[in-house]
């Protein structure tokens, strides 16, 4: 049952969150230090154990998987927006790097990708080309 997984995810989420909260109080930091991180190592070592191994077969498994997809984009996001406001804050050569940094980012995709040479191909094209080359040597 997808519920059973979701439910997991929520176990480790609000673990996570209170060791990152109490990590803070003991650091002096009026922050949550690492509470996400913290739950994300728990989600992966709860769906690596046996004990939880029947929550994350079958059904339960698909919604673990699924919110183990969601979480890094969802993490990176959050990231992403207290590092747009600190960038405001800081002044505006702050938001200049942070445009340029993205910039060259979006500019280097291609660079990558080129290096990344073709990639796997599928069983259909590597027969088709296969029937092509025996064809023009017979």
């Amino acid at each position: 049952m997808i519920v059973y997984g979701v439910a997991l995810l929520s176990a480790c989420l609000v673990l996570g969150m209170l060791l990152g909260e109490a990590l803070g109080v003991v650091l002096n930091v009026e922050a949550n230090v690492g509470g996400v991180g913290i739950a994300m190592l728990f989600l992966v070592l709860a769906s690596n154990s046996p004990r939880f191994k029947s929550l994350v077969e079958g059904a339960s498994g698909s919604g673990i998987k699924f919110w183990s997809a969601m979480y890094i984009p969802i993490v990176v996001a959050m990231a992403a927006r207290q590092n747009v406001v600190a960038a405001f804050e800081g002044g505006m050569l702050a938001v200049v790097a942070g445009v340029a940094a993205v910039i060259v980012s979006f500019a280097l995709v291609p660079v990558l990708s080129k290096m990344g040479g073709s990639g796997p191909q599928s069983a259909e094209d590597s027969d088709s080309k296969t029937d092509a080359t025996e064809q023009g040597a017979v």
